[in-house]
């Protein structure tokens, strides 16, 4: 951490109104660009993708369990690997407390993963999640949604991530999130997806971190997110 400027109360007060005002500026341009998110247009769904889920199949309307919007949490999570990754793990421990709220907003939350719903079972035990989580293992979801990649694709270089060209990707699974609609008629409509730094809008630790004076403190480490584990190996 750098050595602090130490000034007197007067000039910290004058210092931190100076930034107040920057940061109302900043609130209301997040404010135009959520509504900006929520003005665009919708696609349908014209897939009928089957998911597998703790009580059996599922299709994407089912997800919905009675609300009329879906998010979805692009979990990585490859059918060979033992246990999910460790910063989609980081997101998901901030799900759970916030289930219950979005369910009086019409909101529906899970998450989908490619590995077979006995180890996405399993590892959510671990965890101590409670929100629904579902294989895609049987359909093309997480590869039409461009966050799940053959080996022929990257060995070819062929990775659309992020509405661009990423032919670099390091592995098979990249995180996203994903939000639906269901109309009356029970169609189902694409209304918004986010990929890699878009997520952190939702990392609840990295707004606490941000506001404290050593910051995230990732600048030495080999990638920003190096320092992360999963909750219980800390």
């Amino acid at each position: 951490m750098s050595r602090p400027r130490v000034v007197s109360h007067d000039d910290w007060i004058a210092a931190r109104k100076e930034l107040l005002a920057r940061e109302k500026e900043f609130s209301r341009l997040r404010d135009r660009l959520s509504r900006s998110i929520r003005d665009l247009p919708w696609e349908r769904v014209e897939r009928d993708y089957v998911f597998d889920g703790p009580n059996g199949r599922e299709t994407l309307a089912q997800l919905f369990d009675g609300k009329g919007q879906l998010v979805v949490y692009h979990f990585m999570f490859d059918p060979a690997w033992d246990e999910g990754c460790m910063i989609c793990s980081f997101m998901a421990d901030h799900f759970t407390p916030l289930v219950v709220h979005l369910r009086q907003r019409d909101v529906t939350m899970a998450a989908v993963s490619r590995a077979p719903i006995a180890k996405l079972e399993a590892f959510r035990q671990r965890m101590g999640w409670d929100f629904k989580w579902v294989s895609s293992a049987d359909n093309d979801f997480s590869g039409d949604f461009r966050v799940s990649f053959t080996q022929e694709q990257i060995d070819k270089g062929d990775i659309e991530y992020n509405y661009r060209n990423e032919p670099g990707v390091p592995g098979t699974e990249l995180p996203g999130m994903s939000v639906f609609a269901k109309n009356d008629a029970g169609e189902v409509f694409h209304t918004y997806s986010t990929y890699a730094r878009g997520l952190e809008t939702f990392l609840g630790a990295y707004r606490f971190l941000d506001i404290v004076p050593k910051g995230r403190d990732e600048d030495d480490l080999a990638f920003t997110m190096a320092w992360i584990r999963h909750r219980d190996r800390y």
